[in-house]
């Protein structure tokens, strides 16, 4: 049974994510599970830092994008929204070109908290990043 509030598309995260930093790096949804989001972003000048590898930086906009977009998919938005309230990333391994892929799964779904985590994966399936987001419930 899927955790969701209602039914959305992948194409819909993608067009929401029109106009943003989402977008700016390249960011696209490309799966929706009973529990998980997944998104991809690619590694190149947008992306990298300058010693030719995945900015860290990259990578927790990866995670939050992510998360956050879970977190406001499991409320009824009409009563609520959700906002990142702190993130933390582990950055395990380096990359240097190609794609990255995150997925997120809660941890807790509170009536005024959520805690979802982030893992990130390179092309091979090794994991090169993991993050936990905390993300506040505030009342419209």
């Amino acid at each position: 049974m899927a955790i969701w509030f209602q039914g959305f598309s992948v194409d819909e995260l993608n067009r929401h994510g029109k106009n943003t930093m989402s977008e700016f790096l390249g960011i696209q949804f490309t799966e929706i599970g009973d529990d998980f989001l997944t998104a991809t972003m690619p590694v190149n000048e947008r992306t990298k830092q300058p010693l030719g590898i995945l900015h860290g930086g990259a990578n927790v906009v990866l995670a939050e994008t992510v998360a956050s977009t879970a977190a406001n998919a499991v409320i009824d938005l009409s009563q609520f929204y959700c906002v990142g309230l702190e993130i933390n990333a582990n950055h395990l391994r380096s990359v240097a070109e190609g794609f990255v892929t995150a997925t997120t799964s809660p941890i807790h779904i509170g009536r005024t908290t959520q805690v979802w985590q982030i893992n990130i994966f390179n092309e091979a399936g090794k994991k090169t990043c993991t993050s936990r987001m905390t993300a506040a419930v505030i009342t419209r």
